[in-house]
C-alpha cells in the first residue's frame, strides 16, 4: 500500500510516498534517500517498496525545488536543504500511520542520498539505524588535490551561477545526464538510467549550475566518525569508488557490516530486480535487528 504524504520545510511543500507493508509489518519505519536529483518514482521508490515488501514502512520523498515538491530555485541540489528535508520527512513519519512506532526510525540510502543520510544520522538522534546502498562517499579533499584548478573552477562556476540567480531570477542550468558537453552526470550508465530506464514524467533532467557552490565540497567522509548508530553498507567493486566506501566503514564508530555484492556498475543497483533484492534483504535483516 502506498499513502500519499505532504509536509513543509522551510515553508515549501514536499511530496513524498509513504510504502506500508501489508503483512509482517514490524513497526519500524525509514526514510529513503537517493541519487542526486532523482524523484521519488525512480530509485527511492522501488527500495521503499522493496522494503516495505520485507516488514519496513518506507518513506521516499522528492525533495524540495525536485518533482512534485516545492521550492526554488528548481532543480537545486544543496546538501543541506536535502538533509532538512530528510529530517522533515522523519517528523512526518512518526505520525505517518498508527501501525509506525515513533521510536524506530532510520535512514536507508543509495547513491549520494547516502551522503544525505549519514549526515542526518551524525546529528539527528531519532535516526536510530542507517542503511546504506552503494553510496558516494565524497571525499572533496582528494578530489580537489587530484584537480585543483578544475574543481575550484567548478566551484567559482556554481558562485557566479547564484549570484546571476539572484540578480535577475533566472535559473541557469546544465543537464543531469548527458554524454556531450557540460553535465552533472556523464557515464554511460548514468545517461542510459535518467534518460531512458528511469526517465519518469515526474522527473526533469536539469541540473541547477548554481548547486557546485555547495555540490562539490560536500564531504561524505566528515559525518562517519561522528556516527555511533548501526550502519549496514552494501557495496560493490564495480560501484561508485570502492575505496572511499572502505574509507567510510572503517571510519563509523559503531555496529557496522559492509557486504560486497557482484554489480555491472553503479546504477544497476537502482532497478536491477536481482540486485535490488539482494541489497534489501540485506538492509530489511539489519534494520529488523536493530529497529
Amino acid at each position: 500500500m502506498i499513502q500519499r504524504i505532504y509536509f513543509s520545510v522551510g515553508g515549501d511543500p514536499v511530496v513524498g510516498d509513504l510504502h506500508l507493508p501489508d503483512l509482517g509489518a514490524t513497526g519500524s519505519a525509514v526514510v529513503v534517500a537517493g541519487p542526486m536529483t532523482s524523484v521519488k518514482e525512480q530509485v527511492t521508490g522501488i527500495y521503499a517498496a522493496a522494503l516495505a515488501a520485507r516488514g519496513i514502512a518506507a518513506l521516499a520523498i522528492d525533495h524540495r525545488t525536485y518533482g512534485q515538491s516545492g521550492g526554488a530555485p528548481k532543480n537545486y541540489e544543496n546538501w543541506r536543504w536535502k538533509v532538512e528535508d530528510l529530517a522533515g520527512a522523519l517528523d512526518a513519519l512518526a505520525v505517518a500511520a498508527p501501525s509506525i512506532d515513533p521510536n524506530r526510525l532510520g535512514a536507508a540510502a543509495i547513491c549520494l542520498g547516502c551522503g544525505y543520510a549519514a549526515t542526518l544520522a551524525a546529528s539527528d538522534e531519532r535516526v536510530r539505524s542507517l542503511g546504506l546502498v552503494a553510496g558516494c562517499y565524497r571525499d572533496p579533499t582528494s578530489m580537489r588535490a587530484n584537480d585543483p584548478e578544475g574543481f575550484e573552477a567548478r566551484v567559482a562556476q556554481g558562485k557566479q551561477a547564484r549570484a546571476h540567480y539572484e540578480n535577475t531570477g533566472e535559473v541557469l542550468t546544465i543537464p543531469a545526464a548527458a554524454l556531450d558537453g557540460d553535465a552533472a552526470m556523464q557515464t554511460a550508465d548514468t545517461v542510459d538510467y535518467y534518460t531512458r530506464r528511469a526517465a519518469v514524467p515526474n522527473y526533469r533532467n536539469a541540473f541547477a549550475m548554481m548547486s557546485r557552490e555547495h555540490f562539490l565540497p560536500f564531504d561524505v567522509q566528515a559525518a562517519a566518525p561522528r556516527i555511533h548508530v548501526p550502519v549496514d553498507m552494501v557495496h560493490s567493486e564495480k560501484a561508485l569508488s570502492p575505496h572511499w566506501a572502505k574509507a567510510f566503514h572503517q571510519a563509523l564508530q559503531g555496529p557496522k557490516s559492509l557486504h560486497w555484492l557482484n554489480s555491472l556498475g553503479q546504477t544497476d543497483f537502482y532497478d536491477d530486480p536481482e540486485l535490488v533484492s539482494a541489497s534489501a534483504d540485506h538492509l530489511a535483516k539489519h534494520f529488523r535487528a536493530t529497529l
